[in-house]
């Protein structure tokens, strides 16, 4: 099973805009330096983000905010916004098995059947969980202090 992590890396962008937007302007280059990950897939994930609705991105002398409460912002948005067809991507089924089999005929149908329900269950999961929750969770951390970003 695999969700990308991409999304953890959106879901960490968004934490980092939620908390330091308002005092310092969140460039692609500062979410980089605090995700680790090169800025041209931060601004490429922004992107997805924005066009979703979620982010409001200032061109030019940059700066990104959250255009949504934190409470309205599910994982299922965020990862849809990242990854449309991530749900299509999670389980993977052998693409040939033998049409001379049994088994091999209708295995496709039986594991679909079983794994339609993880995917609703995750799907359910996914969309109880707020960016609101997981900020409930940061805060519970101790303090960071952001110049070490």
């Amino acid at each position: 099973m695999h969700i990308s992590t991409k999304c953890s890396v959106a879901i960490h962008c968004l934490v980092f805009i939620h908390e330091y937007g308002e005092k310092t302007k969140v460039t692609s280059e500062l979410l980089s330096r605090s995700t680790g990950v090169n800025a041209v897939t931060i601004r490429n994930l922004l992107s997805a983000l924005k066009k979703d609705g979620i982010l409001s991105i200032r061109s030019g002398t940059g700066g990104a905010t959250l255009l949504c409460p934190p409470g309205e912002i599910t994982l299922y948005r965020i990862c849809k916004a990242i990854e449309p067809d991530f749900l299509s991507k999670l389980i993977g089924v052998h693409p040939q098995p033998s049409p001379l089999c049994p088994v091999g005929r209708n295995i496709h149908h039986v594991l679909e059947c079983s794994y339609q329900k993880v995917r609703n269950d995750l799907c359910s999961s996914l969309k109880r969980i707020t960016l609101e929750d997981l900020l409930t969770d940061y805060h519970g951390l101790p303090e960071k202090n952001m110049e070490s970003v």
